[in-house]
């Protein structure tokens, strides 16, 4: 099997991002950004589709509240990579579809509580 090079990808030229998971605990932050940052750096799938894919995986897994959600970050993450706000609604109205309307409900809250901030909790414009 041939080797993979990992290229510089949208969780390890995250700062922010990797301090945020740290934040939550040393090791297990540590232990995320190694996972997240290889499986990020693979080449095929652009940065901007993975970051919407993470997103349809909190709202199918109920990630979108509570303390250390993903959601948030993700949302930074996809905002970063390229997707607007536009693009990130569809991806929820989508979701009603094959996740439920009612997981994507608070999903909507959730990023309308990020646009009524103006930003995500990283500082991204929304």
């Amino acid at each position: 099997m041939p080797e993979i090079t990992i290229k510089e990808n949208a969780v390890l030229g995250d700062k922010d991002l990797q301090n945020a998971l740290r934040g939550i605990n040393p090791k297990w932050g540590d232990f995320c950004i190694r996972a997240a940052g290889e499986v990020w750096g693979l080449p095929l799938i652009d940065q901007k589709t993975k970051a919407l894919i993470t997103i349809a995986i909190d709202i199918v897994n109920n990630n979108e509240t509570g303390p250390g959600t993903p959601y948030e970050a993700h949302i930074d993450m996809a905002l970063k990579q390229g997707s607007s706000r536009e693009e990130i609604e569809e991806l929820l109205l989508f979701m009603c579809v094959y996740a439920g309307f009612n997981k994507v409900a608070g999903a909507f809250g959730a990023l309308d509580n990020i646009e009524a901030r103006g930003e995500t909790g990283f500082g991204t414009k929304i």
